[in-house]
């Protein structure tokens, strides 16, 4: 497949490659990953952004919200996927709980993800009251991305997964909270499901790549739950997901034939036995 003409090959995406490409005007493609044999896959394909996100609470877990996903969790789905990736940069959510309120806590957890992972960076959830964590972690050495809009960690705060920064109020705090993070050295900012007028006035006021989930097309680049894009799960069906698999239906199938196959004693036939 011929490459877009902005495109260019990078052996190592990093921090610095990721400004390159806005710069270039060349869009970011980033998916999550949670364990070695995916994230090899996705890392082979040409995938820009691993994020080993907190989402593993929901698709691996099989809990409601992301809250009670751990760090230990999430050290060990990040020490998975880093083993299989050669050229994507890896980022990985601080979890609820590791961070909010108290900047010693999140460079703590930071520096035991970066560690005991060997991942490239860490995101976190948050305006100006995370502003003291990030730029804590960022005197440490540590890569910082940031995430506003729709936050999944402050679900009972909102107390629903509705679009986020409808309201002008709301819209100038945020694009506020987008400058913050960009002044405070965050190397980009996801925005999720924000109207997309708003994540175009967000990308356009900060020098740093804005990623977007249900923003729209302008911002820099995309990000989705890979079981999401692969249709592994089915009940989540928001308008901006597109599905470019149903793995689900062709799974159960797969299983559906295999069962058949033992209980009619068709397999292992002759050729697939010692």
């Amino acid at each position: 497949m011929a490459k877009v003409a902005a495109e260019k090959e990078v052996k190592i995406v990093t921090t610095h490659v990721l400004q390159d490409m806005k710069f270039r005007g060349e869009k970011i493609s980033m998916l999550t990953a949670y364990d070695y044999s995916l994230a090899k896959i996705i890392d082979d394909a040409g995938i820009d952004v691993i994020l080993v996100g907190d989402s593993a609470s929901n698709v691996m877990a099989g809990h409601k919200t992301t809250l009670p996903i751990t760090l230990d969790h999430m050290i060990y789905h990040a020490s998975s996927v880093v083993r299989a990736v050669k050229r994507a940069l890896v980022v990985v959510d601080l979890p609820f709980g590791t961070y909010q309120g108290n900047s010693k806590e999140a460079l703590k957890s930071t520096i035991r993800i970066m560690k005991e992972s060997g991942a490239h960076a860490v995101k976190l959830e948050g305006g100006i009251e995370v502003k003291e964590s990030v730029e804590r972690i960022l005197s440490a050495g540590v890569p910082v991305m940031g995430h506003l809009g729709l936050t999944p960690q402050s679900i009972y705060k909102f107390g629903t997964y509705v679009v986020r920064a409808k309201e002008e109020e709301e819209a100038n705090t945020l694009l506020s909270d987008a400058r913050i993070l960009d002044e405070a050295g965050c190397f980009a900012t996801v925005l999720e499901k924000i109207p997309a007028i708003l994540a175009k006035k967000v990308t356009d006021n900060v020098s740093i790549p804005t990623i977007g989930i249900g923003a729209g097309g302008d911002v820099d680049g995309q990000v989705l739950v890979l079981h999401d894009l692969l249709g592994i799960t089915k009940e989540f069906q928001p308008r901006f997901l597109r599905r470019y698999m149903t793995l689900y239906d062709d799974i159960k199938s797969a299983v559906g034939l295999y069962i058949n196959d033992i209980k009619g004693k068709d397999f292992p036939n002759k050729k697939e036995q010692y």
